[in-house]
């Protein structure tokens, strides 16, 4: 297998995920458990298998900017590093949509956040912040 045929693999998921939260996020099974755990824990699983073939002997590290560019320059762990992303950035998205059932967050509001999320993490993270402080119920 390639990078480039497990990278056509592991988008489409998360993608599946993402879509489910946009569109069935108040169904428990969803934010709950494909998008908490069994979508990002097939992920990791991928991120832990391509870490621990790929990592040893390679150039590179984390240790300054241009050691992280020579690290990633390497295909396998250019997309470890995506696979990571993916991975964290999803479970983020279903925490987002079990916290805003809880506290009852619209429907409408929390698409955006999640959209955001998906996109660009943390931007998307402070964004739901913004939005959850407007709501109070636990």
């Amino acid at each position: 297998m390639t990078p480039e045929t497990l990278f056509s693999i592991v988008n489409p998921l998360a993608l599946a995920g993402w879509i489910l939260l946009a569109v069935l996020p108040r169904q428990r099974w969803v934010a709950d458990i494909a998008c908490a755990w069994a979508i990002p824990g097939v992920l990791a699983a991928t991120y832990v298998i391509v870490i621990a073939t790929h990592i040893l002997g390679s150039p590179g590290g984390f240790s300054s900017l241009p050691a992280v560019a020579t690290l990633f320059a390497n295909p396998w762990l250019l997309l470890a590093g995506w696979i990571h992303y993916l991975a964290f950035d999803l479970f983020v998205g279903s925490w987002e949509a079990r916290d805003a059932r809880q506290r009852g967050v619209p429907h409408l509001a929390l698409v955006p956040c999640l959209a955001l999320t998906f996109l660009f993490g943390p931007a998307g993270w402070l964004l739901y912040g913004a939005v959850r402080s407007r709501f109070n119920r636990s």
